[in-house]
């Protein structure tokens, strides 16, 4: 699907980011037996830091707010669909000088939920919060991962 906020944003250094009214992502936890889990996705090859780990998400449209961007890429990205999911929190884990702003939304699924990958996706999976440190991360996500996960624990 193409909106209004699909396409590149630049900072004076010439860097990118995906976006023309900021990003959002989800990070969508349920609870196991062996603990918490979240819901990562290897990001297809073709795509801006392809083949690390990250969440789904992706470019906000001028309408919507970081939650209604982070459910609907999740839906697109992930076949998750919004009654799968209790947004718990939002968190600006990324802004740079330009006023681009990346905002990660928590959420919680009642259990591990079936994922359908789009093509943006080489594989969706469930992770145990302990092993996530332990793929190759999309390096913003990894930046912002100890902060994430400080605040789940928060959560509770």
């Amino acid at each position: 699907m193409h909106g209004d906020g699909d396409g590149w944003v630049f900072d004076a250094a010439g860097n990118r980011y995906w976006g023309r009214h900021g990003a959002a992502g989800l990070l969508l936890t349920a609870e196991t037996t062996d603990g918490r889990v979240v819901l990562l996705q290897h990001r297809a090859f073709w795509s801006h830091q392809g083949g690390t780990w990250a969440l789904p998400g992706g470019a906000r449209d001028s309408h919507e707010s970081a939650a209604d961007t982070a459910v609907r890429e999740a839906s697109e990205e992930a076949g998750i669909r919004d009654e799968h999911l209790t947004v718990c929190d939002e968190i600006v884990t990324h802004s740079t000088e330009v006023g681009w702003t990346y905002t990660t939304v928590i959420a919680r699924a009642q259990e591990p939920v079936a994922t359908q990958a789009n093509g943006e996706s080489v594989e969706l999976r469930w992770v145990p919060e302990n092993l996530v440190d332990d793929l190759r991360l999309h390096p913003a996500f990894a930046a912002a991962w100890p902060g994430l996960r400080e605040r789940l624990a928060e959560l509770g």
